[in-house]
């Protein structure tokens, strides 16, 4: 197995709220979507796929190289051109994108238009599950628990996240995983952390401002916005100002999974991070691995692949 470079410099970061800050971006996610999809290594194809602007572009490209997840080469056969290949800490990312990409599927309007997932050893095509490395057994968030320091949470709550959300795709074939709906949850780092912490069991505004020093503005704000993004629910009169899960909201679970074992293999001599999902089942802290809906085996990246909506399919679709 080649072995996964820690990102330079990972004593002195919290690993959850580097990742957060990192990949909780929607042009990022879609400048790895497009790395996995459409095999972009070039700045241009970028350019084009993503329709972002030139300077943004460029900096989220820098921000991925400085990490680790991207290497710069040059071009064969023109020195004074480069372009971007993942990593093997890139390639790491994938777990993340089938992630959002299940959600996505499952949860949005647009789920149709997504590429479809094929595990090329059974042929089944569609969303995943979660399973836990330790036991092998399936896991839900039901049946994990979060153990949760105070200084990691704020870490992560006060980490300098960039914001892309207005970011929209030129291309039609954009279409295909644009990260729009799921940045309601993650797009800033107080939704992501009030999303985060309503998976932990956090129901009660007063729980939420308790865990990271928000101000009552910013939390009524950021619930407002997930409960009217279908991630939480306020509950009739009688509850207090208690907010829950919708399914839709638990559905994100996978993706929070998958993003601190990221951290955790970036950032292998990082400090304590604070931030743990255990399997209670097992007792184990949580390693996460994806498993196939229809054979029940563990996926490898090599062992799956998406298959892009056919042009003459999307046309009619759109």
């Amino acid at each position: 197995m080649t072995e996964v470079v820690s990102v330079p410099g990972s004593e002195s970061v919290n690993p959850v709220a580097a990742t957060f800050d990192l990949l909780g971006d929607r042009l990022t996610l879609m400048i790895l979507r497009n790395a996995f999809l459409h095999r972009s290594r070039r700045y241009n194809q970028w350019l084009e796929r993503t329709g972002a602007p030139p300077a943004m572009l460029a900096a989220r490209l820098n921000s991925l190289v400085d990490a680790g997840v991207l290497i710069k080469v040059p071009q064969p056969q023109s020195a004074d051109r480069h372009e971007y290949r993942l990593t093997e800490l890139g390639l790491a990312t994938w777990e993340i994108l089938v992630c959002l990409w299940g959600w996505q599927r499952e949860w949005t309007a647009e789920g149709a238009l997504q590429p479809d997932l094929l595990h090329e050893a059974c042929g089944h095509r569609g969303p995943t599950v979660v399973m836990c490395r330790g036991c092998g057994r399936t896991v839900t968030a039901h049946e994990t628990e979060v153990e949760m320091h105070a200084e990691a949470v704020w870490s992560v709550a006060s980490s300098g996240r960039r914001r892309s959300s207005k970011v929209l795709d030129a291309s039609p074939r954009g279409v295909e995983m644009q990260f729009v709906e799921v940045m309601a949850a993650i797009g800033d780092r107080w939704s992501a952390v009030v999303t985060g912490l309503a998976l932990a069991g956090t129901r009660r505004f007063s729980d939420f401002r308790a865990a990271v020093d928000i101000s009552p503005t910013t939390l009524t704000d950021r619930l407002t916005r997930l409960c009217a993004a279908g991630i939480l629910v306020r509950p009739e009169a009688g509850v207090g100002r208690e907010y829950r899960l919708t399914p839709r909201g638990r559905a994100l679970f996978p993706f929070y999974a998958f993003l601190l074992s990221w951290a955790a293999t970036a950032y292998p001599d990082a400090s304590e991070p604070g931030l743990r999902i255990r399997h209670r089942e097992c007792g184990a802290v949580l390693v996460p691995a994806l498993r196939c809906r229809g054979c029940d085996a563990r996926l490898e990246r090599t062992a799956v692949h998406f298959e892009p909506i056919p042009r003459t399919l999307l046309d009619r679709l759109t």
